[in-house]
């Protein structure tokens, strides 16, 4: 209609009519416009902070219109807000804080674990390849009987209907996140780690009834327990308590998920599981450790194991934007894009340039000048990622897990040239096999290949090289 407007009307008609437009539309008040279409506008917003503005303003003419408009950008975007707020004060902090939340936990659309992998594609359907042990019954979640699979393969049992979002893969079971925010887990049960009540284990993904009425946003899977965040900030934990690594003030078993009172009134936005460790960071970008801290891996100057999570005091002045807990050591990456690591060292995993143990945070020098957007910590080796979508990695080279085609370590990080003209998008770092996920949709993983866990067929050697998987499952496009 505007175009053939301005076709059929000569510019200087044309010109006077838009300028007589204009000029009504300014002498008419916003709020005679129907609060529906103004509604819709502010939910069309990208930014949290514009809808704060708009709604700071919108309190001089009308008191409801940015409401409106929040809880439509919230309803659409999947966010909860509070069933009746405050006011629209109320209303935008709920609307910061659901924003950060999401940006602090980016859905893991591949996890690596300790002998398997696990996928999930562009219609939200989960895949897994890799080595299902008599320890580890159940860890590929394709039911009784498949015990390896050497490239992804589709799971049966659908998430109860809905997609799946985020994946988290341990050494002997796994989590999968729904986009209803239902948990879903299965493999190995003792000690309760699967959530269900019981040590049973769980050939296939079995719902989580527990945490059923919490929306869980993020999950993580360490070696013998699991972490889940929900959206109003709380963390639960479940599985094996020895060491401490629930954070319940006793070494407990716990068979469900149960919260970490610690937390009451923080607002937890990233959690992150490790062996026999955990760590979380608060939305004012402080992080707290606690569970096992031989080696200083809690980066609380010592060696003591913490009953319950403490603040890490020597990362004060620094806000932490991620987290990432390894085997026996700990990255994070602070606003500013640098890397601190601490905890153990022996094979050059915390990038100082040696391997000596660090109690205490300490900045990784070799990134100066880079900025880093995300890490990863696996049993003996890390990887990061860089604004410019490179991928960098040290420590142990065993089984050419590091990418750089040889088997040596790495000290220092050291960029993995084999992806260059690749601008990977995410990384997961698993025992002895590494995976990066690129920005058109593809998976390329390395390391240890002789349990099929890095998905290329029948070729089990190690891949001492990033390599492509090439598999597509049946009718989903991507792996990934």
């Amino acid at each position: 209609m505007l175009l053939s407007f301005a076709m059929s009307t000569p510019p200087q008609r044309h010109s006077r009519r838009l300028a007589s437009a204009a000029a009504a539309a300014a002498r008419c008040p916003l709020t005679d416009l129907p609060l529906e279409l103004l509604a819709r506008v502010i939910s069309r917003f990208d930014s949290p902070v514009d809808i704060a503005r708009v709604a700071a303003v919108s309190l001089l003419f009308h008191a409801s219109l940015a409401l409106e408009g929040i809880r439509l950008w919230a309803r659409e975007r999947g966010f909860e807000l509070p069933a009746q707020p405050e006011g629209e004060d109320c209303a935008v902090r709920w609307l910061c804080y659901s924003a950060l939340l999401c940006e602090s936990n980016p859905p893991a659309r591949a996890a690596a674990g300790y002998w398997h992998s696990l996928f999930i594609d562009g219609e939200g359907r989960l895949s897994s390849c890799g080595k299902a042990e008599s320890w580890t019954p159940g860890l590929l979640g394709l039911g009784e009987g498949v015990t390896q699979l050497n490239t992804p393969t589709r799971l049966p049992s659908p998430l109860g209907g809905e997609r799946a979002v985020s994946v988290s893969a341990g050494d002997f079971h796994s989590l999968a996140l729904a986009a209803d925010g239902a948990v879903w887990s299965w493999g190995y049960g003792g000690y309760g780690r699967l959530g269900h009540g019981d040590e049973q284990d769980q050939l296939e993904p079995k719902k989580i009834e527990a945490i059923t009425g919490q929306r869980v946003v993020a999950v993580s899977v360490g070696d013998g327990h699991s972490l889940a965040l929900t959206a109003d900030g709380a963390v639960w934990s479940w599985g094996m308590g020895e060491r401490s690594r629930l954070g319940h003030g006793d070494d407990q078993a716990q068979w469900q998920p149960k919260k970490i009172e610690t937390f009451a009134g923080q607002r937890v936005v990233a959690v992150s599981a490790g062996a026999c460790h955990s760590l979380a960071r608060t939305a004012d970008g402080a992080v707290w450790s606690w569970g096992d801290g031989l080696r200083g891996k809690l980066g609380h100057g010592d060696q003591q194991r913490q009953l319950l999570p403490k603040k890490i005091e020597a990362l004060a002045g620094q806000r932490v934007v991620a987290v990432s807990a390894g085997d026996a050591h700990s990255l994070v990456i602070t606003a500013d894009g640098g890397v601190w690591s601490w905890g153990y060292g022996g094979v050059g995993q915390l990038g100082h340039g040696d391997e000596q143990n660090q109690l205490l945070p300490k900045k990784i020098e070799a990134f100066a000048g880079q900025r880093v957007v995300a890490v990863s910590a696996g049993a003996y080796h890390s990887l990061t990622l860089t604004a410019d979508g490179a991928l960098w990695s040290w420590g142990d080279g065993e089984y050419g897990m590091l990418g750089h085609g040889d088997q040596q370590n790495q000290l220092l990080p050291k960029k993995v040239e084999a992806l260059a003209g690749q601008r990977v998008v995410a990384v997961s770092v698993g025992a002895y096999h590494s995976f990066a996920l690129t920005a058109d949709g593809a998976v390329f993983t390395w390391g240890q290949g002789r349990h099929g866990c890095l998905g290329h067929g029948e070729d089990l050697s190690n891949q001492v090289l990033p390599k492509k998987i090439e598999v597509r499952a049946p009718g989903s496009g991507a792996v990934v």
